[in-house]
């Protein structure tokens, strides 16, 4: 296992302080408020489940840090919750602190009662304070930390409020005492497996429960340290649960929700909220099947006008221009001129396709400040609560491709980026979702950068290509993922969505994701601009690219009815598709794509193979025959949608 090198591994104790939470509770925000830069991310052992370790110095010691992934149950039901539980069991844990939702408290409960089963040292920290006291939710802290002899934080992990309290986490060594018992069949099958388990890292009456609840990922851990005893503990087991006609672990499970109900009964209290607020009845029109509609255009349009327009408008124009053209760029020439005043030096730096000219100019010039307005908006809609709600409102949508509305929320993230978003599949419960969703991002899913220059490509158009843009790529992702659904075998499961309440915005949050999503941006992105104009000089010096012009012709010329200068446009893409979109909007805002040729080219363009970046991930997540099997169906595919828009367009005579 990579414990992230010595900077992971440099604390004073040896000991970790462990992450614990249900997903979604703001571990990683805490995680990351509390190591900073150091930290790393690698596969836990044997596992596709990636692990991030850290370290933090607290009251001037050193402590490690592990941020375990999101869980339901300590009892493993997926491959995220058996490596938490791993964890727990065969780490070095010197103590826990468990991030709670205190909107939803009865959920995080039943985490805290397997860990103090544990034995384990934990605090709570009582996080999304703020968003529970929006919705009249009050938590009594002092209560619940004398019922469960734990100590209880609130916090708000977005404003970093409270965090600096939770250095109890890393110096608390209190053992709380168990509040739950089982009925006496059960407690007499746990202690009888309890005098077969040797010592462990946590109690050995909390492995008792889990293999007495019938957990079989735990019989490699028995096989190994309880050698010959697997026999004996099943025949526990199997006399326990003879005694019950439900299975002996939903008994466990009904008798610690009982218990978590009594706890939330006594500690929470429910104000009554006015439903009269604006913030709640846009709310809940958006995510009405009917009203959510409008709403979603309105939407649509808001991006339109402040990406579109005003981003690749009035920005592109100041940078391109007056910056680029009226400065960086003849200052550049004149430089580079004293020192190579022609032949290929001069060429690649400062030509038709060089580094200057071209790579920089693409990438700071047109994209970013296209892009930092996408990012801008986006993490309005991230903050002000509506993208959960558009997940709810196309849920019954996603359910007719064989989808969990769950796979609403990685094509969310894929308006960020693919990559990221590919990752994040690991959040559905089977394989076949899996796949389909990483079909799906890798087919019609623009990132940030790709969609940023799109919308302003289709703002110098207008509002109407704008949805013939968006209509054909949802109607062909759906259609893909119909025929999906219907091909690969397996069942969806089932979706709980946790909806934030509607806020306005906090401008500093806003302000902070987008310098971050930016820095990202300039330290992905320009390094590929610039590998792709190296990857055009190349082949323009060899005279490659007028034979790959001429080979492409056919297709670009007489199928799609676009420019053979497009073409260019095109191979680029193959190494990231925003810089594909931005070669696009080179050549229209030189007047050589007209309107309707500009939504055939982003159409194609967005239904192109996945960037260099996006495939690698999917060759981890899915392996390398899925990648490239999905990689060699989406190229003629796009082509294809692209060139049967284009008889459309041409039959029934669109104009914009």
């Amino acid at each position: 296992m990579n414990h992230g090198g010595s900077k992971a591994r440099e604390h004073d104790s040896g000991e970790w302080l462990v992450l614990v939470g249900n997903p979604n509770v703001g571990k990683s925000v805490i995680f990351g408020a509390l190591t900073g830069r150091y930290a790393t991310v690698s596969n836990y052992p044997g596992t596709t489940v990636e692990v991030s370790r850290g370290t933090a110095r607290i009251g001037g010691r050193k402590q490690g840090i592990i941020d375990s992934p999101g869980v339901n149950s300590l009892v493993p039901m997926s491959e995220d919750e058996k490596v938490t539980r791993d964890i727990l069991l065969n780490e070095n844990i010197g103590s826990a602190l468990q991030v709670m939702d205190s909107k939803n408290l009865r959920r995080s409960l039943l985490i805290t009662l397997q860990l103090v089963e544990m034995n384990l040292p934990v605090t709570l920290a009582l996080n999304m304070y703020d968003e529970a006291g929006e919705r009249g939710i009050s938590v009594d802290i002092e209560k619940l930390s004398k019922t469960l002899g734990l100590s209880v934080i609130p916090t708000i992990a977005t404003q970093r409020w409270n965090l600096d309290k939770l250095s109890d986490a890393f110096h608390h060594r209190a053992h709380s005492e168990s509040v739950i018992k089982y009925p006496e069949l059960i407690e007499d099958g746990i202690r009888r497996i309890e005098a077969l388990l040797p010592q462990a890292r946590i109690s050995a009456r909390s492995i008792a429960i889990m293999l007495l609840s019938g957990d079989a990922t735990l019989s490699g851990w028995v096989d190994k340290n309880a050698p010959g005893r697997a026999g004996e503990i099943e025949d526990i087991r199997s006399g326990v649960q003879t005694r019950f006609t439900d299975p002996v672990g939903y008994i466990i499970n009904r008798v610690r929700l009982k218990t978590v109900d009594a706890i939330v009964s006594d500690v929470v209290t429910q104000e009554k909220l006015g439903k009269s607020k604006l913030s709640t009845v846009i709310g809940s029109l958006s995510m009405h099947p009917v009203w959510g509609i409008p709403i979603l255009l309105a939407v649509l349009f808001l991006m339109y006008e402040f990406v579109g327009v005003l981003g690749a408008g009035v920005s592109v124009n100041f940078f391109e221009t007056t910056i680029f053209k009226g400065f960086v760029n003849p200052w550049a020439e004149r430089v580079v001129a004293l020192v190579f005043p022609s032949g290929l030096m001069h060429d690649l730096i400062v030509g038709q396709y060089g580094i200057v000219t071209m790579a920089f100019t693409y990438a700071i010039a047109i994209v970013l400040p296209i892009v930092g307005f996408f990012f801008i908006f986006f993490s309005f809609l991230e903050d002000s609560g509506y993208l959960p709600r558009l997940a709810v409102m196309v849920d019954k949508i996603f359910k007719l491709m064989g989808l969990n509305g769950k796979a609403v929320l990685p094509m969310v993230l894929g308006l960020g980026c693919d990559t990221m978003a590919t990752m994040t599949t690991r959040i559905l419960e089977t394989k076949k979702e899996r796949v389909i969703v990483t079909l799906l991002l890798a087919l019609g899913v623009p990132c940030s950068a790709q969609l940023g220059v799109i919308l302003g490509m289709l703002g110098a158009v207008s509002f109407y290509a704008t949805l013939w843009w968006a209509g054909v790529v949802v109607i062909v992702m759906f259609i893909v993922g119909l025929l999906a659904s219907k091909v690969l075998p397996g069942e969806s499961s089932d979706f709980i969505l946790e909806i934030p309440p509607m806020r306005m915005p906090q401008m500093s949050n806003i302000a902070l994701k987008t310098l971050v999503r930016v820095e990202w941006y300039l330290k992905e992105a320009v390094p590929l601009f610039i590998l792709g104009t190296l990857v055009l000089f190349t082949l323009d010096k060899t005279h490659a690219l007028k034979y790959l012009e001429a080979a492409g012709s056919p297709i670009i010329v007489n199928f799609l009815n676009l420019p053979i200068e497009s073409t260019q446009a095109f191979i680029i893409g193959f190494l990231r598709r925003d810089y594909g979109a931005a070669g696009l909007l080179v050549l229209q805002k030189d007047g050589m794509l007209t309107p309707v040729q500009t939504v055939v080219a982003l159409v194609t363009m967005t239904l192109f193979v996945p960037c260099i970046a996006n495939f690698f991930m999917m060759i981890k997540e899915r392996g390398l025959k899925a990648a490239v099997l999905m990689s060699l169906f989406i190229f003629p595919f796009a082509v294809l949608v692209g060139g049967a828009l284009n008889f459309i367009f041409k039959v029934l005579n669109v104009s914009f």
